[in-house]
């Protein structure tokens, strides 16, 4: 039996519009039950702190639990992987950081492509480093750093909190772009790093503003310049290393995934309420606290940002020949 054409079209676009219904009620209805954010790392590092203030703000604005789970080994991967694997229906996210980048080169097999198996959401913050040098060098400045590495090549001590990790990765992009060599010594995390930064057995360090500032303020280590595109309110005097060598910045960064195929609706709802989070003073004053400026934007401008970092540490950590230990 043939249709009247009106009664034909009217159907067509009645079955057109089922599918954005439903993502508008999936939408509408989502979270119905607890959320889960897996966290790479141990509880009380600025990831955790970061996710859990998002995590908050989520919680009331959404009025389900968003709960940190905190999975830290494998340099992030194991993590990652409990997310990949996990259902794509908007109930377990990943808080994302430097190493979901540098991680896809530093690594010979991964059993995930990061940038393929999870799917941005939201950025969240961008914080730079500092690089200080213990006071007994005579360097004051990145010009006389550099000057002084081209003097005495392979005499600088350059230390990390780890292989991949990103004070190696800062302090490589450094010697990548001002042609030097600094001798990088990886150590089991920043603390210990700094500790022997401080008793002068390495020399320079790119280390985070949280873990250094209070040592910048009491002169036990003279800050050069920090990492980031352009200064921070946080050491306002101290100029970019990117004012000496242009192009250079190595930000560590947050943000959140979930895994590929969580349906578009629910990531949509997410980005604007952690947007919605970004833009709101207390949040806003706790990250100006941590040195970090607010990321944000839509979840493709967070997936460009990803693939964007991911291209840049995969030239550094092969300038370097770093792998994974």
């Amino acid at each position: 039996m043939m249709l009247p054409r009106r009664r034909f079209l009217h159907l067509a676009a009645g079955a057109a519009a089922l599918p954005m219904a439903s993502s508008i009620s999936r939408a509408q209805t989502f979270p119905s039950r607890p959320v889960r954010i897996i966290v790479p790392t141990a509880a009380g590092g600025p990831n955790d702190i970061l996710t859990r203030l998002i995590a908050q703000w989520l919680s009331e604005r959404l009025g389900q639990p968003f709960i940190i789970e905190n999975r830290p080994g494998a340099g992030t991967n194991t993590a990652t992987e409990v997310v990949v694997r996990a259902p794509p229906d908007g109930y377990t996210h990943f808080s994302a950081g430097p190493a979901s980048a540098i991680n896809a080169t530093l690594y010979d097999k991964l059993s995930f492509n990061f940038i393929r198996d999870i799917a941005p959401v939201d950025g969240i913050m961008r914080v730079p480093s500092v690089m200080v040098v213990h006071p007994s060098l005579s360097a004051k400045s990145v010009p006389e750093l550099i000057a002084y590495a081209k003097a005495n090549p392979g005499k600088l001590s350059m230390a990390s909190g780890g292989i991949g990790s990103g004070s190696h990765v800062a302090g490589e992009l450094f010697n990548m772009m001002a042609g030097v060599n600094m001798v990088h010594v990886p150590y089991r995390g920043v603390a210990p790093a700094l500790t022997d930064l401080l008793g002068g057995q390495v020399q320079v360090m790119a280390a985070s503003s949280a873990a250094s500032i209070e040592y910048i303020r009491s002169s036990k280590l003279r800050a050069l310049a920090v990492t980031g595109p352009t200064r921070t309110d946080l050491l306002p005097d101290i100029p970019s290393v990117g004012e000496f060598l242009p192009g250079y910045e190595a930000s560590g960064w947050f943000g959140v995934g979930a895994p590929r195929n969580t349906p578009s609706d629910i990531i949509d709802r997410l980005n604007n309420e952690i947007n919605a989070g970004l833009a709101d003073p207390r949040i806003k004053a706790r990250f100006a606290d941590l040195g970090g400026t607010v990321l944000g934007g839509s979840a493709a401008d967070f997936g460009k940002f990803v693939a964007d970092e991911t291209e840049k540490w995969s030239k550094v950590v092969k300038f370097a020949g770093a792998k994974a230990s």
